[in-house]
């Protein structure tokens, strides 16, 4: 009697995780594009670099992927969530793409013992695929501080998809990676 109990409340608790609706065929992370360098590096703190969780709105910062259909009219795409929400996953890529492909170490913004020499916050201004343009649209406006000096510079990538979980899910990953390599090399220099 107690094993037939557990597979539906198993269930119900997976459920749960999504919402109380059924689970989506397609769960979606980002994962680097960048080669995994794996070098220990050692610098001044000045040198390193913490990358903060982007600001986004609330129809991006959820599980769900936007579809913008018009101005001012979004839905999601039917089938596809993912794992976490865009602004903690991009968050993690962009501090993963810096640490490979510049010689900055990236610190964490929670190890607040540890001053970056250049904090890096942000926008997730777009993050879900345009209906209008057939296209999955990445926009981050970033802000570097250093000391006293702050610049901005916004980025942005796109690439096509037919609006389907699976053409989204794969241009997400290779628009954000093409965003967070952008960030980077901004970062590097």
């Amino acid at each position: 009697m107690r094993l037939s109990l557990l597979a539906p409340v198993a269930a119900l608790a997976l459920s749960g995780c999504f919402g109380g609706g059924k689970v989506p065929t397609t769960l979606l992370t980002l994962t680097p594009a960048a080669a995994d360098t794996a070098i220990a590096r050692t610098g001044a703190a000045s040198d390193a670099v913490s990358i903060e969780l982007p600001v986004a709105a609330k129809e991006i910062r959820q599980v769900r992927v936007p579809v913008l259909e018009a101005p001012g009219r979004v839905t999601y795409v039917k089938d596809l969530q993912y794992l976490e929400t865009p602004d903690r996953l991009f968050q993690q890529l962009l501090s993963e793409t810096v640490k490979r492909t510049t010689n900055r170490i990236v610190i964490d913004p929670r190890q607040a013992g540890i001053d970056p020499g250049t904090r890096v916050t942000g926008v997730l201004e777009r993050f879900g695929y345009d209906m209008a343009t057939g296209q999955v649209i990445v926009t981050y406006d970033a802000t570097a501080t250093r000391g006293a000096t702050v610049q901005a510079q916004r980025f942005t990538a796109s690439v096509p998809a037919d609006g389907t979980a699976a053409s989204v899910g794969p241009a997400m990953n290779q628009a954000a990676n093409n965003v967070a390599a952008q960030v980077a090399r901004w970062i590097g220099n």
